[in-house]
């Protein structure tokens, strides 16, 4: 047995300054200042308005069609722009000559107005540039299974070079809301059940986009996944301590670790409050207890909705007032209710310092994006390979290390030379590998004709690739969201006909009630959308061994699955290289490692569910009904094993220290294989109920067989702190039980004690989301 000895930790620290577009100094503030003294105030106003230049029938944001055009195009010649919407991302066109177009445009706002000042080009980014023909990445559940923050820093980084190529400033990503409740539609969009995990990889993400001179934009903030019933734009009724403890560590981990520079604010009313409009969420929380300098933009149409939809304005020019008071500086996509700013001024309804407040602020950020003395009187790009072999690779790589082997019964990988039959909804189609917000599921679906652009194999291309075309048949056997059973009978003789059948069912996303999960596609059960648990029920009834392949968005309750088919396989919507993934799964190509980001729940009865829950939330012999999951947070499977031992922890730790943690993994398997070393940790008394578990630390390595690797740890006192009794984050003393597994699995444990003195947790404290790489 051979061993070797690594220190590993997570993403390595921030670097910040001149070097990275931030320049300092009292120069550059008071050019802006003087800037902002030469201002009209309608010139003043345009900064902190967008324009979306669309047609009729692109409906890509909630109320859409609502929203007539707040600008002309006309009015920019004389006033000015603060951000460009979605000039990419809006429709299929072709990147270098809509670059032409962009470079053209910001010439124009450069010669054309009195001030000459460009506009902030912002798109979406989540599953890379949402653009035609752009590589077209994993969604963010899947980076949450890979748990790989450097594969997340890298595949930002490469997205982030594509959007500075093109003339983007601003991505709106990532998404850092932390599940609350699977039946939430917009699930497929986010990391993870736990802050942490969400909190590293985001993070990761923020850093990787920003060192290639793009923004990056946190959202939704904050609270946004709480809705009651996992209902998209439901009110959220939650305590202050699960917001202050669960739902806003990841936002502040991106903004002090990351140095995010913008946040856009959730949709939704925090017990009766609307978060566009709390001056307690975007300014007190943010800027004065963080220190966020950057700026806060609104989710689409946001502003009016505390005129139409929340009814705590009584017109737009209510709403705008409220929303700027609060410290909202720029209104997304358009300035439907911004435009009335002015007007709010004249009449003395509002000081025209809060708008200088915000002018402020995006000048700041256009200074730090160089475009104040940029001319765009050079060449745009004349061509550019948006889904470049890097791409691909990045790509490739982090589908393959999120596939969770759930189940297997000996099952996988499959022998050579078997004959498999290949069925369901998801088999053949290339829109069930991608997320809401990938442009083919979010865009190209409007736009019927239009090619994908990019390469997309299918799971049944890659399955045929993989074992050979003539031992591969398939059947559909039905849709994903239909009760058409019409194709049963088909997938039934096919499975009848083979060694082995692999099932390939779950979700498609959409917009708005067009998709099984996506923005707006909320559930009020779990199983499997459609007829697909009676195609996998029938196809089982066969005798044939079932693989069952979940492609999907969000978690489904599969517990009678994973107690009849041979083997379960869990994809959260794997991107242009994942069905090669999958397939590579199967065969044993690719050793499984991906971890369990969310709870596979036991039943939609039993939600909101999070293992995060204390003791009392699983429930005890007080009801009939458990909430017990069928596979836990960071479950996972592999092709071979890992043993744990040497478990290290001090015996006791000051409350204002950290906490070393050092663990010697052994692959005692016959193959190599990728391994998740999670470490979790419990309060065992405390002020308040403190979860079951939590996890504290994680590193992926790679080990041959019988190697062994010690993994040291270094973990922050401040990464166990909580709101106490008068909602003040402390570490209280006391003991400390530690475990390396999963959330609910001790493959090797001890206790350490923190003592001394209940520490307060500020910003000058010890970095609480830092983990030391040494």
């Amino acid at each position: 047995m051979t061993e070797v000895h690594a220190v590993v930790g997570g993403p390595a620290p921030a670097q910040a300054g001149p070097e990275h577009g931030r320049p300092d100094g009292r120069d550059g503030e008071a050019r802006l200042r003087d800037l902002l003294g030469r201002m009209t105030i309608e010139e003043k106003i345009a900064q902190l308005v967008g324009f979306w230049e669309k047609e009729d029938g692109e409906a890509v944001a909630p109320l859409q069609g609502e929203f007539g055009d707040a600008f002309k195009l006309e009015d920019f010649s004389r006033h000015g722009l603060g951000h460009l919407t979605r000039t990419y991302g809006t429709r299929p066109v072709d990147a270098v000559e809509h670059a032409a177009w962009l470079w053209k445009f910001q010439r124009d706002l450069v010669t054309g107005t009195r001030l000459g000042i460009p506009a902030i080009v912002h798109e979406e980014c989540l599953t890379g540039l949402s653009a035609w023909k752009a590589a077209t990445f994993p969604t963010p559940l899947a980076w949450g299974a890979a748990f790989d923050p450097e594969l997340v820093t890298e595949m930002a980084a490469a997205i982030g070079s594509s959007m500075r190529a093109l003339g983007v400033h601003q991505g709106l990503s990532p998404v850092l809301d932390v599940i609350r409740d699977p039946r939430w539609g917009r699930v497929d969009e986010c990391i993870a059940e736990d802050p942490y995990l969400v909190g590293t990889i985001g993070t990761s993400y923020v850093r990787g986009l920003q060192s290639q001179g793009v923004h990056a934009t946190l959202k939704h903030f904050a609270g946004y996944s709480a809705s009651r019933a996992g209902r998209n734009f439901g009110p959220v009724h939650i305590g202050r301590r699960e917001l202050a403890d669960v739902l806003l560590p990841p936002f502040e981990m991106a903004i002090i670790d990351g140095d995010a520079r913008s946040v856009m604010h959730s949709y939704t009313e925090i017990d009766g409050v609307p978060v566009a409009a709390d001056p307690t969420m975007l300014t007190g929380i943010l800027r004065d207890q963080w220190g966020f300098d950057g700026t806060v933009v609104a989710d689409y149409y946001g502003v009016a909705f505390l005129n139409l939809l929340h009814h705590v304005a009584s017109d737009h020019a209510d709403a705008a007032g409220q929303a700027l008071t609060a410290g909202l500086d720029v209104e997304l996509p358009t300035g439907d209710a911004f435009l009335t700013l002015g007007e709010s001024v004249r009449a003395g309804k509002l000081d025209e310092a809060l708008i200088d407040r915000a002018v402020l602020r995006v000048l700041r950020q256009k200074q730090d994006l160089g475009l104040l003395d940029a001319t765009f009187n050079d060449e745009p790009p004349q061509a550019i390979d948006l889904d470049s072999p890097e791409h691909r690779s990045i790509a490739r790589r982090l589908a393959e290390e999120s596939i969770v082997l759930v189940a297997n019964r000996d099952a996988l990988p499959l022998p050579t030379g078997q004959r498999v039959a290949l069925i369901g909804p998801n088999a053949d189609r290339q829109s069930a590998l991608f997320g809401c917000y990938s442009f083919l599921n979010h865009v190209l679906v409007q736009h019927p004709g239009a090619e994908a652009g990019i390469d997309v194999p299918t799971v049944l291309d890659a399955v045929r690739a993989e074992f050979g075309g003539d031992l591969v048949t398939w059947a559909r056997g039905c849709d994903v969201d239909t009760d058409d059973r019409s194709g049963f009978d088909e997938a039934v003789a096919t499975a009848a006909g083979a060694d082995v059948a692999v099932l390939v069912v779950g979700d498609h996303a959409g917009l708005f009630g067009r998709g099984t999960v996506g923005e707006g596609c909320d559930r009020d059960d779990l199983e499997l959308p459609g007829v697909q648990r009676e195609l996998v029920e029938s196809v089982l009834a066969t005798g044939t061994p079932v693989v069952l392949v979940l492609v999907t968005g969000r978690p489904y309750a599969v517990g009678w699955a994973l107690a009849r088919c041979a083997a379960v396989v869990q994809a959260f919507f794997p991107g242009e290289e994942g069905a090669g993934a999958i397939a590579g799964v199967l065969s044993g190509r690719v050793n499984p490692s991906g971890r369990l980001p969310v709870t596979l729940p036991g039943s939609a009865g039993a939600q909101p569910y999070s293992y995060l829950h204390p003791t009392l939330g699983a429930g005890n012999a007080g009801t009939n009904l458990l909430a017990t999951p069928v596979a836990p947070f960071g479950h996972g499977l592999s092709y071979t094993t890992f043993a744990y031992d040497e478990l290290t922890v001090p015996g006791t730790v000051p409350t204002s220290g950290a906490v070393g943690v050092t663990v010697r993994v052994t692959n005692t398997g016959a193959v190599a294989g990728d391994d998740v070393v999670q470490l979790y940790g419990r309060d065992v008394v405390a002020s308040v109920t403190r979860p079951v578990a939590q996890l504290l630390g994680y590193r992926r390595v790679h080990l041959e067989p019988g190697q062994s690797v010690t993994v040291e740890l270094t973990v922050p006192t401040t990464r166990l702190a909580f709101s106490d009794r008068t909602f003040t984050r402390v570490v209280e003393p006391g003991d400390v039980e530690l475990w390396v597994g999963t959330s609910a699995r001790r493959d090797a444990e001890a206790v350490t004690t923190l003592v001394g003195d209940t520490v307060p947790v500020t910003n000058t404290s010890p970095r609480w989301t830092t983990i030391d790489v040494r």
